[in-house]
């Protein structure tokens, strides 16, 4: 067996159990640290949810994820116009998560928008230690002049 076909043979073995080692490693809580818009055409990141977001990721062992995030600054609401508020200032999913080399999928089961419930969403993600960076896809942004290719990116830290 010649060397190029020993490294591939080996690289067909481990890569299961790297996945199976990254399964291990994403269980748990982790703490929202930033969450960002970065632009494919270079424009400057935008603060998505302030300075301060508050969040956490939760995935279980039975292969369920859960995510809630709130902007920084989110006041109890007194008016139609300050509830409304509220709903643009949170994120929250959840639903069954597979993982897939670099990226996990999640078929949302219950949302904090409807429009979500029975979507898939994926995610490309890093491990390192107990930091862990998120992005979602690129798209483009509806409502926003010229609609800009954006993606988020988020980072995570694992809670002790």
């Amino acid at each position: 067996m010649g060397k190029l076909s020993a490294f591939l043979l080996s690289f067909i073995i481990l890569l299961p159990s790297a996945f199976a080692d990254d399964a291990k490693n994403l269980l748990g809580v982790w703490k929202l640290l930033a969450f960002y818009t970065e632009y494919q055409d270079g424009r400057p990141q935008l603060a998505q949810a302030g300075n301060n977001p508050i969040g956490y990721l939760i995935f279980a062992a039975e292969g369920r994820m859960m995510a809630v995030i709130e902007a920084e600054g989110r006041k109890p609401a007194s008016t139609v116009e300050e509830r409304a508020n509220l709903l643009r200032t949170l994120i929250a999913y959840s639903g069954m998560y597979r993982l897939e080399s670099d990226k996990w999928t999640t078929k949302v089961d219950v949302a904090w928008s409807p429009l979500m419930r029975g979507t898939d969403q994926v995610r490309t993600y890093k491990l390192d230690g107990d930091r862990l960076e998120v992005t979602t896809p690129w798209a483009p942004t509806p409502g926003v002049p010229t609609n800009p290719v954006e993606r988020g990116v988020l980072r995570w830290e694992r809670v002790k």
